[in-house]
């Protein structure tokens, strides 16, 4: 166990947080603002701070903490953080502050438009902002699988309050709907969660300890049940085709600042506990479910894309694009290669910032033209240059563009893929030719074309809304250009889950065929 203890320090700040703001006086709107800002900011400077000291060679898990919380069951306040966990902590601290930044009307206009009323007071939102902060950081962090569960419960609760107080027309459908999705792979998790603890304790160590949890040697039968039970939670998390349908409405109808953390993290907590837990905790159930998650990773790449391209409202077509970006990450995981792991964490970060972007400007063009339809828009560069060059950036990572940060960890996906299974590899690239088509078609009709007399008068980026975008911009091209230190961090955690899958990266079919023929390659 570490001196000091990192993570927990990083939980409580906001819970912290996120009461100084509910108890701040009536009336103090922006007092809450700035306070909730300050918080977040300090949480991602002690965030910054704690993974200067994360060894790439040390141990898997650093900053460890080990406390006892519920000892008759054996359930522990664990955490610490390996790569994996680390990249996708520092993206989560990262986005929450600039969110904020960007969402300081949000809470006064619900889903970015003037229609309808807020539910909920100022201080109430960006409380629930900083709750959902330590939520995120709590999840990736736990290792104790109940821990895990508690933390991936929890997050629904601000969601669904932001959702359905700050959202749209139709927030409370859209807030439902994501809760009942949530809670039914939440029920099968913890049915599996509880399954492994019996286990457990007949080796005569009840424990919910992740790193007790994978030594355990359960019936291939049983491994499969399990597995499941993980999956399902993790598939609709994600989401994953066929479980995907919450996540357009939620996402259209929330403000925009909270739909960058839903699309944005929330959902790599699926993906997240594909690689971390399904794989690892159930090895063999994982190669058995293989070709079919595959097969659904693929179906999901292009038909989100498809989908994508007839959506008429932006946010919506935002959230289809995500669909088919997840299809990329999960086949990557399960290609079961490092290449295709490597790429698909990566791609968790690369998607988050992209895709936070392409949020935070349709919010900003959503609450000056009132109108979230594409087809409300026209010209728009001519009259806000700066919000058309950050849109069409974000739009250029989205789809892969070589030079941004999309790109790479897509084409390691694909190169991780080929190795192993080259007809989803090759269907898979389908998707990022619709990509093209998406992205660049909404941009023509957004921001090319004549000028409407509604868009004639609309504001270019703001000081504040441009440093709330700008640091996610100078992100995606820096990680298109040079993006080794981020898989440096990620590359040993994704060796160690190869091994308990008891995976290797194929050897090249090139060299193999010389070798037969006696040429050395």
């Amino acid at each position: 166990m570490d001196q000091f203890p990192w993570l927990s320090v990083l939980i409580a700040l906001p819970v912290l947080g996120a009461f100084g703001v509910a108890l701040l006086p009536k009336g103090s709107d922006e007092l809450a603002k700035r306070f909730a800002l300050a918080v977040s900011v300090v949480v991602a400077v002690l965030t910054v701070v704690m993974a200067t000291q994360f060894s790439n060679n040390g141990d898997r898990f650093q900053f460890t903490e080990t406390y006892w919380w519920i000892k008759q069951f054996g359930v522990h306040w664990g955490l610490g953080v390996d790569g994996v966990a680390l990249v996708l902590i520092l993206l989560s601290v990262i986005l929450v502050p600039l969110v904020i930044l960007a969402s300081w009307s949000d809470a006064e206009r619900s889903g970015g438009a003037a229609e309808v009323a807020p539910k909920r007071s100022v201080k109430t939102y960006f409380a629930l902002l900083l709750t959902l902060e330590a939520m995120m950081i709590g999840v990736f962090a736990a290792t104790d699988v109940f821990l895990f569960y508690v933390f991936f419960e929890a997050m629904l609760i601000p969601v669904y309050f932001i959702i359905g107080s700050y959202g749209g027309p139709q927030r409370s459908y859209a807030a439902v709907k994501f809760l009942l999705y949530s809670l039914f792979g939440g029920l099968l998790m913890l049915v599996a969660v509880i399954w492994l603890y019996v286990l457990s304790a007949r080796t005569g160590h009840a424990t919910f300890m992740f790193g007790d949890l994978v030594k355990l040697n359960i019936d291939p039968t049983t491994a499969k049940w399990l597995f499941l039970g993980f999956f399902i939670a993790f598939a609709i998390k994600a989401p994953m085709v066929p479980f995907h349908t919450w996540l357009p409405d939620a996402a259209g109808q929330a403000p925009a600042g909270a739909a960058v953390l839903i699309v944005g993290v929330l959902d790599k907590v699926g993906t997240y506990g594909m690689l971390r837990f399904c794989l690892e905790l159930f090895p063999g159930a994982a190669k058995w479910a293989t070709p079919v998650v595959i097969t659904l990773a693929v179906i999901g790449i292009v038909y989100g894309a498809v989908l994508a391209i007839g959506q008429v409202d932006l946010k919506r077509l935002i959230a289809y694009t995500s669909i088919s970006h997840f299809g990329f990450i999960i086949l990557g995981i399960f290609a079961m290669t490092s290449q295709g792991q490597s790429g698909a964490t990566l791609y968790m970060v690369n998607h988050g910032f992209s895709t936070a972007a392409l949020f935070l400007i349709a919010g900003f063009m959503i609450s000056r033209r009132g109108s979230a339809r594409i087809d409300a828009y026209g010209g728009v560069q001519k009259v806000a240059p700066l919000l058309a060059g950050t849109f069409l950036i974000a739009g250029l990572s989205g789809l892969s563009l070589p030079g941004l940060s999309s790109f790479v960890s897509e084409f390691l996906v694909l190169v991780g893929t080929f190795t192993r299974y080259k007809v989803p590899a090759v269907i898979a690239t389908v998707g990022m030719i619709l990509a093209a088509v998406y992205i660049l078609w909404m941009y023509q009709r957004t921001m090319n074309g004549p000028t409407a007399p509604e868009v004639g008068k609309m504001k270019d980026l703001s000081r504040r809304e441009l440093v709330a975008v700008a640091p996610i911009i100078a992100i995606i091209v820096a990680l298109g250009f040079f993006p080794k230190p981020v898989l440096d961090v990620i590359n040993p955690s994704v060796t160690h889950t190869l091994e308990r899958v008891q995976m290797q990266d194929p050897k090249p079919s090139v060299g193999n065929k010389l070798a037969e023929k006696g040429v050395r390659p």
